[in-house]
């Protein structure tokens, strides 16, 4: 199949209808994550990626990034934790070394609220900026892109629902992650709470991958205990979604299963020794990799799913996808088993020759126990989901954009099941 039959192509975006299915996979057993070979059905395809500043204290390297990006009044977005936390002061601080004059912003709310994005717009016009800084989690990041959208396209946020409908270029984005999990600050994705459908909606567009990535491990350490294990677990979700979607290609194969390799050996750890620097850098890297996998190769049926619980309950994100990842990945395994080989070695779970059946269910069994180890409970249930919600929950899943590069398709009925397992 040649590339424009296998891809529905809007601007800089690749999202596939259609992709023919890759031959059985022999399993690589020389080292590394355990990467099978590259495909002997090759096709073209795209690697978005900011430019990235990691390490520790790189965080006043997006002062200089600014002024590369001709910001001379910069817009500074963050919420109220990551403000008691000291970080926009220290930004704030090395922004005003560089000769700018920036404008701090922190009314964001976790899983961002279309009003409070178009609040941020308002007065990000009002102050006279130019170049949006986010400093933060995925929320934060979000409300950011949100706002530059808006600053140069105008409307309401829900009206760039889907993929490419950004018409203007925005202005330049700085992202400075707090969490070690989104990936936000090096995708093409902005994902927003509609408040009155009580949902999430999906932006995506090349438009959206930010100018510039500052990641500084330091910023992690301040991280709450439960947001340290959400955002983790949204790693390891982003990382084994990417790898199995039908969108994945050999670039993001790499940065998926390093990103799986490094939660798994790390997050439990950042919990029991949160100031640990080392494990906090891995797992600053592997919330990076997992990013630059899932913006490349988008994701499946657990981030489908988890938007629709998101939206409905406000509830944490990376929570909602550690309950639901073991399952989905059983009924993905059903028809790519090959592609859980990899996985489960790359988290030490299987050596050379493991049939992929056994390996869906090491993996899904692992998931499930670092789950228990970081404290996320093990049903839905625990979390205010109820039978009464997944009708709803079920059908909005069906319309979210992550399902279509899911290895196995999913009808309405089944979706229902996978909530009612998850319960």
């Amino acid at each position: 199949m040649a590339p424009s039959e296998a891809c529905r192509r809007a601007g800089d975006t690749v999202l596939v209808d259609e992709i023919e299915r890759e031959p059985d996979l022999t399993v690589h057993t020389g080292g590394g994550c355990g990467a099978p070979p590259p495909s002997t059905n090759p096709r073209v395809s795209k690697f978005h990626a900011p430019e990235i500043v990691f390490g520790p204290d790189s965080l006043k390297e997006a002062a200089h990034a600014a002024l590369r990006l001709g910001a001379r009044r910069p817009f500074v977005v963050t919420d109220p934790g990551v403000f008691e936390a000291g970080w926009p002061v220290e930004l704030l601080g090395h922004l005003r070394e560089a000769g700018l004059a920036p404008r701090l912003w922190t009314d964001v709310t976790p899983n961002p609220k279309d009003h409070e994005i178009e609040a941020g717009y308002h007065e990000y016009v009002a102050s006279g900026c130019d170049v949006v800084m986010g400093l933060g989690g995925g929320s934060v990041i979000d409300a950011a892109k949100g706002v530059a959208l808006l600053a140069s396209n105008g409307g309401r946020i829900l009206d760039y629902e889907g993929i490419d409908r950004i018409a203007h270029p925005i202005p330049p984005l700085i992202m400075m992650p707090s969490t070690s999990g989104t990936g936000a600050d090096v995708s093409q994705f902005c994902i927003v709470t509609d408040t009155e459908r009580h949902t999430k909606i999906t932006i995506m567009g090349r438009a959206l991958v930010p100018d510039v990535s500052v990641i500084d491990p330091r910023l992690l350490v301040t991280m709450p205990e439960w947001l340290n294990a959400a955002t983790g677990l949204d790693a390891l979700t982003h990382g084994i979604e990417a790898f199995v979607s039908l969108a994945h290609g050999p670039l993001t194969d790499h940065h998926a299963l390093q990103a799986v390799s490094l939660v798994n050996e790390h997050l439990a750890h950042t919990m029991l020794r949160p100031d640990d620097r080392r494990a906090r850098q891995a797992m600053a890297q592997a919330a990076l990799e997992a990013g630059l996998a899932f913006t490349n190769a988008i994701l499946g049926a657990t981030h489908a799913m988890s938007h629709q619980v998101g939206g409905m309950l406000d509830l944490p994100h990376g929570v909602v996808n550690g309950v639901l990842l073991p399952h989905v990945v059983r009924f993905n395994g059903v028809t790519t088993p090959e592609r859980f080989v990899p996985i489960a070695q790359a988290m030490g779970l299987a050596g050379p020759g493991v049939p992929g059946d056994e390996a869906v269910d090491m993996v899904a069994a692992a998931i499930r126990k670092l789950g228990d180890e970081v404290g996320v409970p093990a049903g839905l249930g625990a979390l205010g989901v109820t039978e009464a919600d997944i009708p709803r929950l079920a059908v909005l899943t069906l319309g979210d954009a992550c399902l279509t590069t899911n290895p196995r398709p999913a009808d309405v009925d089944q979706v229902a099941t996978l909530f009612r397992a998850a319960l």
